[in-house]
């Protein structure tokens, strides 16, 4: 049978364990496939894009599993009449690489901006600067409390000056984290203020263009910068001078060089693979004073952690639902004699 783990099913689990624990023991997850970077059959996702947003699907493989995410990016969604649809929806797929045998089937919406705020810190971990405490927080939408509390409990992050062109986008991070230990949530009245003595600034917004959130003068010497929002051609956040001024960080090159903010720069220009930093085979931070940017997507790769995490949390505390997805059992090569009814299936099985 495969599980079936539907959002209220994942939200009452993050609730139960924490989504700080979540992120921290997703970050370990993430991390351990990382180092196994050449172990995957990786590629770009597949993208179909329309006036108003993004529909995607995201695959990776290794020997043992294959994962796919359904996932789209529609920024207009909570402005519509009704606004009850989020920017982001997703769902995915676990399945066995020997059989095909589908494992899993999950929401990934809530666990999709759980394993975004895992990937960052984690990233934030090999290329912020050691100590770092005080981080810029601009987008104060659906993603930004997973990031506030991802760095609070990854790097110890305890000062997050916060900003977003909605007011009430604020008020709602401000309300959501204010009984948080240790955390110190400052609003700001611009982007600049925000961001001005920082180790750290985060920028996800959501809209989709060519913004220039980050401009050149905003930029202090040894800051580490954690580029999320811009995830598709024509939307960015970064100044390109910003990017030419810093040493440069992706998940998968092929897929960034497309949908970064790297996309405004030449073909050419250099960048590190994340994954050569964790395993020690490329260089990251080089010095204090260096400004570093981890241009952040969102691959596939870091899909199968999660569903590989919350597959196995699932199983150990039999949550979810098993559903007939696929059948099991009978004669695999008489398919049509499922057509004939719960009843005739029913007497197939007992003569069998």
């Amino acid at each position: 049978m495969t599980r079936l783990i539907d959002l209220p099913t994942l939200a009452q689990l993050v609730h139960d364990i924490t989504p700080a624990r979540f992120m921290t023991e997703l970050a370990e997850h993430l991390q351990s496939d990382y180092l196994r970077w050449p172990d995957f059959d990786k590629t770009a996702r597949v993208a179909s894009h329309s006036a108003g947003g993004v529909i995607e699907l995201m695959p990776v493989a290794d020997s043992a599993f294959y994962s796919f995410k359904y996932v789209n990016g529609h920024p207009g969604n909570p402005n519509r009449a009704t606004g009850s649809l989020p920017t982001v929806m997703a769902f995915g797929v676990l399945s066995e690489v020997a059989t095909g045998y589908p494992l899993l089937v999950s929401e990934l919406t809530l666990t999709t901006a759980l394993r975004t705020a895992a990937t960052s810190a984690m990233a934030a971990r090999a290329l912020a600067r050691p100590g770092a405490r005080r981080m810029a927080l601009i987008g104060n939408g659906a993603q930004s409390e997973f990031q506030a509390l991802a760095f609070h409990a990854l790097l110890g992050v305890d000062e997050l000056r916060v900003f977003d062109i909605d007011p009430a986008a604020t008020a709602k991070l401000q309300r959501n984290l204010a009984t948080v230990p240790g955390l110190r949530v400052v609003p700001a009245a611009s982007v600049a203020e925000a961001v001005r003595g920082a180790d750290i600034v985060t920028t996800i917004t959501a809209d989709k263009a060519n913004a220039t959130i980050l401009t050149p003068e905003m930029i202090e010497p040894g800051m580490h910068l954690n580029a999320v929002g811009g995830d598709c051609p024509g939307k960015t956040e970064l100044h390109a001078d910003v990017l030419r001024g810093a040493r440069i960080f992706v998940e998968y090159e092929p897929q960034t060089r497309i949908e970064g903010d790297i996309q405004q720069l030449p073909a050419d220009h250099p960048v590190t693979e994340l994954w050569g930093v964790l395993s020690g085979q490329a260089a990251g931070r080089q010095s204090a004073q260096e400004v570093t940017v981890f241009d952040s997507v969102g691959f596939a790769l870091e899909d199968y952690s999660a569903l590989r995490y919350v597959h196995q949390l699932a199983t150990a505390r039999h949550l979810g639902t098993e559903v007939e997805l696929v059948p099991t059992d009978g004669d695999p090569k008489d398919l049509f004699g499922r057509t004939r009814g719960d009843r005739q299936r029913v007497a197939l099985r007992r003569v069998a």
